[in-house]
């Protein structure tokens, strides 16, 4: 089964008209993108949108074969013109199926959004999922086998990405291609990098591909480390790797701090921002969770500063006289078990910590001491990582993979 992306844009496009915004700026040439449309094997057109006649014939195709267009979402403003020769555009109500004379098959899923996802089955037995912008299915049931492609709004809902894993639609040879790109993220290097923490990529309008071929699909890291400065955005960058997976395990190493309003108000922005379907766990003991083959559900680690903290406070680090009369060993065998246990993991892990060695040097030995840990901590876990990563005023700066 053939897929031309006639356009892979928002429905307004990218750049938005008259939008004065850095993203927009810079959609320019390959960057810039028309309202998403989807031509399958010439004969199927998922979603009209303005110049879809124009598109198919700038990437090689013509819409004269086309005996079936379907519509999956509201559209806004004036009504698209149909070109002349296109059947008029419909739709097909939610759990129903429509069968085409090309022995392909279109089943229109429901969502929780307004409009309609449709299942494509061609005519070989491949099946696509094209899911609207702002919406993920719902009411989804166990699947025998995985799509072979997705076409979905991956940066605006990843936690439709997560429900279709959750249940067996995506798997790791599902090639899921995000559309209905808006300004949201800027495009280049820093949208590529989004897509591919998700297990998805983005491809320019016009672009034509196989349905069923695996080789582009992206492989996540399974080991990732977020470093940064203090509200530099390094847990939203931690968070935002691991929301297009169901099932994470959120592992907080700070505790509750009774008492600490301030701290209590931190807890809370954290906890609002996760998908409820995550789990937390409010716990420094990490090597049994690294360890856990029965649990292969994603862990987030917020963050290994503050279980550094409970390390040294645990070997009495923060006394000379019982660092130099065994804390400094006790804690040094600490770390080297968990680098230990982040190597041989199973599971996929995203650790927070601090950036701490920058910055004025602290004024007593104890801080000094704590600054010299933390570095030596953040070296040994980056060094078992993929991918290490640097969060700068919100932006994510690859240092490994």
């Amino acid at each position: 089964m053939e897929l031309t992306l006639l356009g892979t844009g928002a429905p307004e496009g990218l750049p938005r008209p008259d939008c004065p915004c850095a993203a927009c700026a810079t959609a320019l040439g390959p960057s810039a993108r028309a309202a998403t449309a989807l031509l399958i094997d010439g004969t199927l057109l998922l979603d009209l949108t303005p110049g879809a006649a124009l598109a198919a014939a700038r990437s090689g195709h013509s819409l004269a074969g086309v005996r079936q267009v379907l519509l999956s979402h509201p559209h806004d403003g004036p009504a698209v013109e149909v070109p002349a020769g296109l059947p008029q555009p419909g739709r097909v109500p939610d759990g129903r199926e429509l069968a085409l004379l090309t022995g392909h098959r279109v089943r229109a899923l429901a969502l929780d959004a307004p409009g309609t996802g449709y299942e494509v089955a061609g005519p070989d037995g491949e099946r696509l999922l094209y899911l609207p912008p702002g919406a993920a299915p719902a009411g989804l049931e166990e699947v025998r086998a995985p799509y072979e492609m997705v076409v979905a709004d991956v940066i605006g809902r990843p936690d439709a990405l997560a429900r279709l894993r959750s249940v067996g639609a995506v798997g790791p040879t599902t090639d899921v291609v995000a559309v209905h790109l808006d300004h949201d993220v800027p495009p280049g290097p820093e949208l590529a990098r989004r897509l591919a923490a998700a297990g998805a990529r983005a491809v320019p309008d016009g672009t034509t591909l196989d349905v069923g071929a695996y080789e582009d699909v992206p492989d996540v890291p399974r080991r990732t480390l977020v470093l940064g400065g203090a509200r530099s955005g390094k847990s939203v960058e931690a968070e935002r790797r691991l929301e297009a997976f169901p099932d994470v395990l959120y592992v907080a190493t700070g505790g509750t701090r009774g008492g600490d309003g301030e701290w209590a108000q931190r807890v809370a922005l954290h906890r609002e921002r996760r998908p409820g379907s995550w789990r937390t766990a409010e716990t420094c003991d990490l090597v049994p969770l690294l360890d856990d083959a029965r649990d292969r559900a994603p862990l987030l680690i917020d963050c290994l500063s503050l279980w550094l903290t409970y390390a040294m406070d645990e070997v009495g680090a923060w006394d000379d006289a019982e660092w130099a009369g065994g804390g400094e060993k006790a804690l040094r065998a600490k770390v080297a078990e968990l680098v230990d246990a982040v190597r041989r993991t199973r599971r996929t892990v995203v650790a927070v910590s601090n950036e701490v060695g920058s910055g004025i040097v602290p004024a007593t030995a104890s801080g000094r001491r704590y600054r010299d840990e933390l570095g030596r901590l953040n070296a040994a876990f980056a060094g078992e990582c993929e991918q290490v990563l640097l969060v700068v005023a919100g932006t994510a700066l690859a240092l490994r993979g």
